[in-house]
């Protein structure tokens, strides 16, 4: 009898996943062993890193340093951003349905000020597997302080977000950025063909 995989089924697999991905480092893993780069990340005061946190913060900045390395224009942009969004890690799987997963930091001038969950449901078959990095450039306050206010922020509701791949971030800079929000998807590795961030919820949690 065949068996038929449930949206949960692929969920918990998912959870798994990102578990094993966010955790193989182990607990002695060093945030200085991440090259410097151009965007500043450190966690304030009011922040009291775990392990797992500061695991994050040297994917963080692994994911940030690739992007912007790629793309020296994306530097300026990014200083210009009110925060930016970032999800290092996202892992995504699909047969009868596809499901994402990820967690990621917030950066506010240089510093870490909290931690979100990104989480899609799409439906249709879609087999395989992928992973892929993005970021999330809040322009305007206003549209940060949706981010902030919002119990499940939407990709797609509220606030203009412009969803680009890493070849058209490559034509953005200072003076073509005139949206409130920019979500850069890069890195993608795996067997999907595409990715797209529509329909996403973007949750915050605790580290």
């Amino acid at each position: 009898m065949s068996k038929i995989v449930t949206p949960l089924a692929i969920i918990s697999a998912i959870t798994f996943v990102v578990a094993c991905t966010t955790t193989s480092s182990g607990d002695n893993t060093e945030v200085s062993s991440i090259p410097e780069q151009p965007i500043a990340v450190a966690p304030p005061p009011t922040i009291q890193p775990t392990s797992a946190s500061r695991v994050l913060d040297a994917d963080t900045r692994a994911a940030m340093f690739s992007l912007v390395s790629t793309n020296p224009k994306m530097d300026g942009l990014a200083h210009r951003a009110k925060g930016i969004l970032v999800f290092p890690i996202v892992v995504r799987a699909g047969f009868l349905a596809g499901v994402s997963h990820g967690v990621g930091e917030m950066i506010e001038n240089g510093k870490v000020t909290g931690y979100y969950a990104t989480t899609s449901l799409s439906y249709g078959f879609q087999a395989g597997a992928e992973r892929y990095s993005y970021a999330m450039l809040f322009m305007t306050d206003a549209a940060l302080n949706n981010l902030k206010t919002s119990r499940d922020f939407e990709i797609g509701v509220g606030p203009t977000v412009v969803v680009v791949d890493q070849g058209m971030a490559k034509n953005l800079n200072t003076e073509t950025a005139k949206s409130d929000v920019y979500a850069i998807i890069f890195d993608q590795k795996g067997l999907m063909a595409g990715s797209s961030l529509r329909g996403t919820k973007i949750s915050r949690i605790s580290r």
